[in-house]
């Protein structure tokens, strides 16, 4: 097995609102795979005294541990108890039915000798490569489907669609949120490698064209994740107009960040 995680901030004077790991048991048997994109909230309050930093590591980092330690509770389980367990650090301090309270995009894998679960929520993106070749790409894409014109205003976004049925969903302080997630199980033998990115990364893809989410697997393997986000980079820096500004294209640079396991 080989793993790579690179995780690069947007900008050098922000932190990474990003978190990603992978958990590999002392057995040397099966692993997971994290992959959190820290939603940056507008400026004004958000109900919390905590930064999304703050979130996403305690968030990760509760998700980390469970994937591994609770191999028998599905990854939608795990994801629920983990954020109940966020949740929980700071309802005493804090507004957690705030609409802006600190919250995040989700990609999950974890592994066995017998199968490979997965769990997506929100648009980060998990790509699957099989013994063949082939790529395929799980995702969550509600966020995607929406038009524009509902995101135009952030008051409606969170009055109407976040968290909302009809719109699109987040991992934030309800637990419940994690039975929205895009899951699924695949046999182990039909998956050679992974890649987990968020959606400053995806990017390459989504944004600027350049590939397809093959093509994107193989600049990651043949070059290296970080080869992934210096492209991006350097195509932001090429349009930092936003020529071609896509839905949710708010910000020049995101955080990026990508890691790959192949199995």
């Amino acid at each position: 097995m080989r793993t790579e995680l690179v995780s690069e901030p947007g900008r050098p004077d922000r932190p990474n609102e990003d978190f990603a790991s992978v958990g590999l048991p002392a057995s040397g048997r099966g692993g997971a795979l994290v992959v959190l994109d820290g939603v940056t909230p507008p400026r004004g309050a958000t109900g919390c005294l905590h930064s999304v930093p703050w979130f996403t590591a305690r968030l990760g980092g509760a998700l980390t541990e469970l994937a591994a330690s609770l191999p028998d509770v599905s990854l939608a389980g795990v994801l629920a108890r983990a954020i109940a367990r966020t949740a929980s650090a700071h309802a005493e301090t804090c507004d957690l039915s705030h609409p802006r309270t600190p919250q995040a995009t989700v990609a999950l894998a974890r592994w066995s000798d017998s199968w490979v679960e997965y769990l997506v929520l929100c648009d980060s993106a998990l790509l699957v490569e099989g013994p063949d070749g082939g790529v395929r790409a799980l995702l969550d894409d509600r966020l995607a489907r929406l038009p524009r014109s509902a995101l135009a205003s952030e008051a409606e976004v969170d009055a109407r669609l976040r968290n909302k049925e009809g719109g699109f969903f987040t991992a934030a302080a309800d637990p419940a949120v994690a039975a929205r997630a895009v899951t699924g199980v695949l046999p182990r033998a039909a998956v050679r490698t992974l890649a987990a990115l968020t959606d400053g990364a995806t990017r390459w893809v989504e944004t600027f064209g350049e590939g397809d989410w093959a093509d994107c697997l193989s600049v990651i393997r043949e070059e290296g994740a970080r080869a992934l986000v210096e492209r991006v980079r350097h195509l932001e820096r090429s349009d930092a107009a936003r020529s071609r500004a896509f839905l949710g294209r708010s910000k020049t640079h995101d955080d990026a960040t990508v890691v790959h396991a192949e199995l």
